[in-house]
């Protein structure tokens, strides 16, 4: 068995523990099934690490996260740490994981299963197959640019600023990941931006069309402004094959793209750092649920975006896509066979469903597995 593949575990607060109790089961079936083992070290972040620390992130946790081949994330947050300072509040753990592991690429895919079509909100004729990746730069722009704050003016009225900010190595990085990715899916990019009111905006398009006709002319590429895309991808998604956006555009395009397949428990995210000398490059993978704090504890947690993130970190940190496809596929024929967490009932479109929770959903995932293998 491989054991050179150092993995760290952050579950995090919330159901952030308990989906990645039932990937644990996972790993540990690949393990024994397959021969793919990880050393695996689990630690706490968020809110967990706050009680711990003080701190929703100790230096500790950050050096194992940047020696580490990847990370697995669950959630963070909660109304017990509402309170706290802004500096110290469970999200800047996450936060200053990105930063610092330099993570500027999040994939977020948004797939709709067969399985789930009704739980879509838009008519099944609009979603049906619909496979779109969309990819925020992650690192920059307006969440991270300087200056910012908030100050008191003379007349005392209180004044807010956050500065968007690009560098032509930030768009064309990110760019060039969205250009790769589309060659092995459908060979399509849309890069998405408002050039028409921001600077940013014409530097990006400026930026992205330059690296196109340069390195990925053979890739088909269109630009469209970030109001227009939200509305094309309510009107009609499928036209779509890979999406790349700044970060604050990536942040609201990519949660409107999620919906689109009836629930945010079934959707993965993979955030990814540069190639280093050696191939190897950093890697953060985890759900965009968050840490449902209303249903924490409950066992009625839906694992799957968990355990499709877990997949993701096969296919793009460790070069195995038969096992990203083989836990990929368990996933669909588990939905298929009618299992269903409390989310994936809305509408009452699912008759003869099982409603399952956490626990025996990533029961049934190890048993569809077995089956397969």
């Amino acid at each position: 068995m491989a054991s050179n593949r150092n993995l760290l575990v952050l579950p995090g607060d919330g159901i952030g523990p308990e989906v990645m109790a039932e990937v644990r089961k996972i790993i540990a079936w690949m393990g024994s099934k397959r021969a793919v083992g990880f050393d695996i070290q689990e630690d706490v972040v968020g809110g967990a690490a706050l009680d711990k620390h003080g701190v929703p992130l100790a230096d500790a946790t950050m050096r194992t996260a940047l020696a580490a081949d990847a990370v697995l994330f669950g959630s963070v947050g909660g109304p017990k740490w509402d309170n706290v300072v802004f500096d110290k509040k469970p999200e800047r753990g996450l936060l200053r994981l990105r930063k610092e592991m330099d993570l500027f690429a999040n994939l977020r895919p948004a797939k709709v299963f067969d399985a789930l079509v009704d739980a879509s909100s838009l008519k099944p004729e609009i979603v049906k197959g619909l496979d779109i990746m969309i990819i925020r730069e992650l690192t920059g722009g307006v969440y991270f640019g300087e200056p910012r704050g908030t100050s008191t003016l003379p007349n005392g009225e209180r004044e807010a600023i956050d500065t968007q900010r690009y560098k032509t190595s930030e768009i064309r990085r990110v760019c060039a990941v969205a250009f790769e990715l589309a060659r092995k899916r459908r060979n399509k990019v849309c890069s998405s931006e408002k050039a028409n009111v921001m600077h940013t905006g014409v530097l990006w398009r400026e930026e992205a069309t330059k690296l196109h006709k340069e390195q990925y002319a053979d890739v088909e590429l269109t630009h469209m402004y970030a109001d227009a895309l939200a509305m094309q991808l309510l009107r009609n998604p499928g036209q779509f094959d890979v999406i790349v956006t700044d970060n604050l555009f990536g942040d609201i395009l990519s949660d409107e793209a999620s919906m689109l397949t009836g629930s945010l428990g079934m959707l993965p995210s993979a955030s990814l750092g540069a190639t280093d000398a050696t191939g190897r490059r950093k890697a953060l993978y985890e759900p965009i649920h968050g840490s449902a704090p209303d249903i924490a504890g409950k066992g009625l947690a839906n694992p799957l975006a968990e355990t499709l993130s877990y997949a993701m970190m096969l296919r793009y940190s460790f070069d195995l896509p038969k096992e990203a496809d083989l836990v990929e596929t368990a996933v669909e024929n588990v939905l298929n066979a009618g299992y269903r967490t409390a989310d994936l009932l809305g509408g009452g479109k699912t008759a003869g469903a099982k409603k399952v929770g956490t626990q025996e959903m990533g029961d049934a995932i190890v048993q569809e597995l077995d089956r397969l293998a």
